[in-house]
């Protein structure tokens, strides 16, 4: 008598529905669980009909994108678009705003996977979240180091550290100060600060580095951002993380009597089309965001075919010359 799915959940001390997912590599799923029902299966000799599974596996036509923040200028295009593109694909989207917050990542994750989405787009910051392991699910990772299975689209971080420090030393900066994320944390954005090292090293002149936690609110940037000036009021140039640190910096720094660009020099990062139409004297190093946007839908469309299609793209960056150099 040829087995059922009824005899495989059985066998596997596991729901039907649990099956199903295994087979059609739906939502979290533990390595243990789906061993349990391939050796089930496998003792079984169990085959699933094709029909029925060809019905389970429609697409839902759904995108999962999880990132920190839309406040964020970077993020916000970003996000807006993906989402254009994956309209213009059949797609629709659900949006999780992670706030950096690992366990609200975690229940966006699992949310999103039991509304069965057909792939997901994340670049928030946090680590260790197992659930991407074992989610059985073609996903795309933006700037973060997920493992070793998601490929990660991100921008030349190496080459704009070393098209920033460069033109801050070719502008006779000596004290050149680099805020940056947290070294622990994955992400290609590291190469920034490692580029920067070289570059100042290369030139005769000392690496300052100051890390930054991403969940701290504008007032504890601002006393993070006051005690910089305060160990180092020599400081002549700084090439900050993002470009809303360095509006920031650039505000308290002129508070503080400092003459932009005579007294000091500032570099952004990412040169969103919203902060370069706000902030257009920002001298600050353009991401191609939209660029990066399609890339990381394309790859998500290629891995829906196939999981294990996709590789690491970085995309040039170029640099934007405003007046704070």
């Amino acid at each position: 008598m040829r087995a059922k799915i009824d005899d495989v959940a059985k066998l596997a001390g596991v729901s039907k529905t649990t099956v199903s997912r295994v087979m059609n590599k739906r939502g979290y799923l533990s390595d243990k669980t789906i061993k349990k029902v391939h050796d089930a299966m496998e003792e079984l000799n169990y085959r699933p009909n094709v029909v029925a599974r060809q019905l389970f596996k429609q697409e839902t036509k759904l995108v999962g994108l999880i990132f920190p923040t839309v406040d964020n200028p970077f993020f916000g295009q970003l996000i807006a678009s993906m989402e254009k593109i994956l309209f213009k694909n059949g797609f629709k989207t659900l949006i999780g705003n992670s706030m950096n917050d690992s366990e609200k990542e975690k229940k966006y994750l699992r949310d999103l996977m039991a509304h069965q989405v057909d792939g997901l787009i994340v670049g928030a910051h946090n680590q260790g979240i197992s659930e991407y392991d074992n989610a059985n699910l073609p996903i795309v990772s933006i700037d973060r180091i997920v493992n070793d299975d998601i490929p990660v689209i991100s921008s030349d971080n190496y080459q704009g550290g070393i098209l920033a420090t460069k033109l801050l030393i070719d502008n006779n900066c000596k004290v050149i100060i680099h805020t940056n994320g947290p070294q622990e944390l994955k992400t290609p954005a590291q190469n920034r600060r490692l580029a920067y090292e070289k570059t100042m090293r290369e030139n005769g002149l000392k690496p300052i580095v100051y890390t930054l936690d991403f969940n701290i609110g504008y007032d504890q940037k601002d006393r993070f951002f006051r005690n910089i000036f305060k160990e180092h009021p020599n400081v002549d140039g700084m090439f900050l993380s993002n470009d809303m640190d360095a509006a920031q910096v650039r505000d308290i720094a002129s508070e503080l009597g400092y003459q932009i660009p005579n007294d000091l020099k500032i570099v952004g990062y990412d040169g969103a089309d919203t902060t370069r139409i706000l902030l257009p004297d920002l001298t600050t190093i353009v991401q191609p965001i939209d660029k990066m946007a399609e890339e990381a839908v394309k790859m998500l469309i290629e891995r829906m075919i196939d999981n294990g299609a996709g590789r690491d793209k970085v995309i040039p960056v170029k640099l934007h010359r405003g007046k704070t150099v």
